[in-house]
């Protein structure tokens, strides 16, 4: 949709010079920007991209000469990173599910559907459901018996919710998120291999064990999740054994991700792609976990907690750290080892000088002594 540079001001709190009146309807990098565009220069690395493109406004650095980078307009903003969030949420066009609940949509008559909540084609909605006010639900979406979700949620094409499960306000369901799945929980008549291997770490031999199938332990739990929570295209949240799996107010969940059964996350965590909790493991608040990055079960992982990606956490970790690597360590140590890494060849080929150097002095004493 089109907007001026005065009401984009406003809305992002930025300093408009020039002519407040100008109409964008998208953003852009600068070398390839239109008349239409703002184009997106925060910094002065982007100066020759605004010549080559054909912005007339921009959002600049600080201090930038708008006239002399022959443009019309310009914004300026004291967090350019922050302020992208607020551009970005202005322009874009949304995911254009239609008002109102779509013919093809299976709802059952028990189901609660809340004021001006939109339902696409082919969504399913059980028994006991409620739907929030204003909430979308796009195409071949199901949500089950009893789930309940928030005011004005956004679930994208092919999400699915289990039964049971409960949502906060403004969840976004990226396509084919899963909320609500059985947990990955068996268990074998007699002792397995892997409790044996739990208990002795390998020091008992390989005991033999009788061969077993597994069995299912089924969930009864269901999830819980607070409001403002964000969860990725493919990414999957287990319902837990007996009580719920929980994730906190604010967490943002990246795609590919998958959360065991009675995981508890905390609030405002940041959890990108593929990572892996397994289950019973408890997150701490404003934990941020990078692509990759693994927790082991029934751990815990500190408010504050920073771990680059592919760490693989498998004992508690502090309030406050900083991890990186296999086992987890602290980032600077992990560094450190990592740079030792690096020098090893090189110190392996000055000892193996060196141990021909003592060879050939041992040698010479030798011959000395035998004359």
């Amino acid at each position: 949709m089109p907007h001026s540079l005065t009401d984009i001001a406003a809305a992002l709190g930025a300093r408009l010079e020039g002519r407040g009146d100008l109409i964008v309807t998208s953003a852009a990098e600068p070398a390839m920007a239109g008349p239409d565009s703002l184009a997106l220069a925060m910094d002065p690395k982007y100066a020759e991209g605004l010549v080559q493109g054909g912005a007339r406004a921009a959002v600049l650095w600080e201090g930038a000469d708008w006239r002399a980078l022959g443009l019309e307009a310009a914004l300026f903003v004291p967090r350019p990173r922050f302020a992208m969030a607020g551009l970005t949420r202005i322009l874009d066009p949304g995911p254009g599910i239609a008002p109102g609940i779509h013919p093809s949509a299976v709802i059952d008559p028990g189901a609660q559907i809340g004021e001006g909540a939109a339902i696409g084609p082919f969504v399913v909605i059980e028994a006991g459901a409620q739907i929030g006010a204003g909430s979308r639900i796009g195409a071949q979406c199901f949500i089950g018996a009893g789930a309940v979700l928030g005011e004005d949620c956004l679930l994208l094409p092919g999400v699915r919710i289990g039964a049971r499960v409960r949502i906060g306000a403004r969840f976004l369901g990226h396509f084919n998120a899963v909320v609500g799945g059985d947990g990955f929980s068996f268990v074998t008549p007699d002792k397995s291999t892997v409790e044996a291997a739990r208990e002795t770490l390998g020091t008992a031999g390989e005991a033999a064990i009788a061969a077993q199938s597994w069995t299912r332990i089924h969930s009864l739990g269901a999830v819980e999740i607070g409001a403002d929570v964000e969860l990725g295209t493919n990414s999957a949240i287990d319902r837990g054994t007996i009580r719920d799996t929980r994730i906190g107010r604010g967490t943002k969940i990246d795609n590919l991700v998958q959360i065991g059964h009675n995981v508890v996350v905390g609030e405002d965590c940041l959890i990108c792609g593929q990572v892996g909790i397994a289950g019973s493991a408890r997150i701490g608040n404003r934990v941020v976990l990078g692509g990759k990055v693994g927790v082991s079960d029934n751990i815990f992982v500190g408010d504050d907690v920073v771990a680059g990606g592919s760490t693989k956490i498998y004992s508690n970790a502090p309030a406050g750290r900083m991890l990186l690597g296999s086992p987890a360590m602290r980032m600077d140590n992990q560094i450190e080892l990592y740079k030792a890494q690096r020098r090893l060849p090189r110190l392996l080929a000055q000892v193996s000088e060196l141990q021909k150097t003592v060879k050939q002095l041992v040698d010479t004493l030798a011959e000395s002594k035998n004359r």
